[in-house]
């Protein structure tokens, strides 16, 4: 039996950090014996998913180097240094980021993603959940998907409560 989760429950995760390895070889592919390094990430909200992507509109690529520097929190870095880091770290990393966001899309599904259903999701868990748009717009992608499973499988918040 599943557990009835509370606004807590979902939206613990947009706050959460994560520590992710980077594999030596991708950091040093030269040395014999390459360190790993490790860097801090965060997940990224709805509120993020979406302003990187109009940020982004003209440049496709430019959405992956966003979400990287808008999720890592250690090293803080600016959007021209993680664009000259090499593509293989970045790839890695965004791998990381959608992971711990709970993405599992490629950069066209996501942009389909975060136009107007996102917005609309964020309407519906408003209105039956009885929270603000700010609220809604700070989960993560997959808080939302989570939330709307549970709308569609007809479970409601204990006493009218998330």
């Amino acid at each position: 039996m599943s557990k009835t989760l509370t606004a807590d429950d979902l939206l613990a995760g947009s706050s959460a950090t994560y520590t992710v390895e980077i594999p030596g070889a991708l950091l040093n592919p030269d040395a014999t014996q390459p360190e790993a390094g490790e860097v801090t990430l965060r997940s990224l909200t709805v509120r993020d998913v979406q302003r990187l992507s109009q940020a982004s509109k003209e440049e496709q690529i430019l959405m992956s180097t966003l979400m990287v520097q808008q999720a890592l929190l250690k090293p803080k870095l600016t959007v021209e240094q993680v664009a000259g880091m090499p593509a293989g770290v970045v790839q890695f990393l965004l791998g990381k980021v959608n992971h711990v966001s709970g993405l599992g899309l490629s950069e066209d599904e996501l942009e389909k993603a975060v136009r107007a259903p996102l917005a609309r999701a964020c309407f519906i868990l408003s209105k039956e959940f009885g929270w603000t748009p700010s609220q809604c717009v700070d989960l993560t992608v997959g808080q939302v998907l989570l939330y709307l499973e549970m709308l569609a499988r007809g479970e409601t918040p204990l006493n009218g409560k998330a």
